[in-house]
């Protein structure tokens, strides 16, 4: 066998091996007619995971491919070492290719991480085209044991003065997608995003009051996502990401409510679990024109969301904090669980406890459960 062989059959056996996993891990739907005519890959792709209640696969697979092909790079760097250097320098051109660092790089290839942000270069779908974002889900029923009938402020303008009549159970809804702008900016890793959430709470029920939209909160956002590839405590480190982001109600005083944020994501998983860490940095705005001036010591300076998703079952639990001691500690916690009720039909339980439900609620403490149906979870 030539020299020139013996690279080549490293390669073919690491590509034929990480094929076969994920030939393996794909799964094929039962009834494509509903999803064939969806021309996005991305939302057809989702379509038939939606109908056969498929779950990403098991990360551990992907990880295995990835050890598999850093072995055989070490034993080709080892082969391409020993020739003589006459002969060297053309065949490091020919194998020192992308694919065994993008194999190695690209280790969350199947993970619940890589199926929201495209981070293996193998998942990459284009720009300009809609992704999940969030949660997409309707809660007809959302309950409060504390209704906020008079939403204060430090700052004087922004305290209401006379109370709103509020039902305690009300309708919540939340819309969320996505769309890549810029793909690779840093050779091949570093890709832009602009996303939008919007989240309403309804008094569907409060038909004394004409049933008013008490609040809906806008949050537009840009995010420069970029892919990792670490080990820390048996977690894998898949993506770090700088995001900025607006908050707000978009109403007038006194019921103005908003903030400006420079958020750090940091994205980790490992089987079925993921784990989310965010801290950010509340840009400043001048103390007149400042309508929640004290936001951080209730909304929190940072948050960690920790997710299982397993057989269409999927349990998120988020919890932040203000970062500080005494009277200025305050923080919430959120449980969402998404489960399957038919091969078409999700259901949804939200339990919130702690400040900032809302941004007009972001100094008012209460519990909040609401029950409904789900469209999108987060993987």
């Amino acid at each position: 066998m030539s020299n020139l062989q013996k690279p080549l059959m490293l390669i073919a056996c690491a590509s034929a091996s990480f094929h076969a996993s994920a030939q393996e891990a794909a799964p094929a739907p039962a009834t494509p007619q509903a999803c064939v005519a969806i021309t996005s890959d991305s939302a057809r792709l989702a379509c038939y995971d939606q109908a056969l209640g498929h779950s990403p696969i098991d990360t551990r697979d992907a990880d295995a491919a990835a050890r598999s092909a850093a072995q055989s790079r070490k034993q080709l760097d080892q082969t391409v070492d020993a020739e003589p250097p006459s002969k060297r320098k053309d065949e490091q051109q020919l194998f020192r290719e992308d694919y065994y660092d993008s194999t190695i790089a690209n280790a969350g290839r199947g993970s619940l991480l890589d199926s929201r942000w495209e981070l293996a270069r193998d998942s990459k779908l284009g720009t300009f085209q809609l992704r999940a974002y969030k949660p997409v889900y309707l809660l007809p029923g959302f309950w409060t044991s504390d209704k906020n009938e008079m939403p204060s402020s430090p700052n004087p303008d922004n305290t209401v003065t006379t109370a709103q009549p509020l039902d305690s159970t009300e309708l919540k809804f939340q819309l969320s997608f996505k769309t890549k702008v810029w793909e690779n900016i840093f050779g091949d890793n570093g890709d832009l995003w602009a996303g939008y959430t919007q989240s309403s709470r309804w008094q569907a029920y409060n038909s004394e009051q004409s049933r008013p939209f008490r609040e809906t909160n806008y949050e537009p956002e840009l995010i420069l996502a970029f892919r990792n590839n670490y080990s820390l405590f048996g977690w894998h480190g898949r993506m770090a990401a700088l995001q900025l982001n607006h908050q707000s109600n978009g109403r007038g005083d006194p019921l103005s409510r908003s903030w400006n944020r420079v958020i750090l994501n940091v994205g980790l998983d490992r089987e079925n679990w993921a784990l989310v860490l965010r801290p950010w940095y509340r840009l400043p705005e001048s103390r007149s024109d400042d309508n929640n001036p004290d936001i951080e010591d209730y909304m929190g300076r940072g948050d960690a969301t920790l997710t299982w998703n397993r057989n269409g079952h999927e349990v998120s639990l988020m919890a932040r904090h203000s970062l500080r001691s005494g009277d200025r500690s305050h923080g919430a916690l959120q449980l969402d669980w998404g489960f399957p009720i038919s091969r078409l039909l999700r259901g949804h339980i939200q339990v919130f406890d702690g400040y900032g439900e809302s941004m007009i609620d972001y100094n008012h403490k209460a519990t909040y459960v609401g029950v409904g149906l789900s469209l999108l979870e987060w993987y």
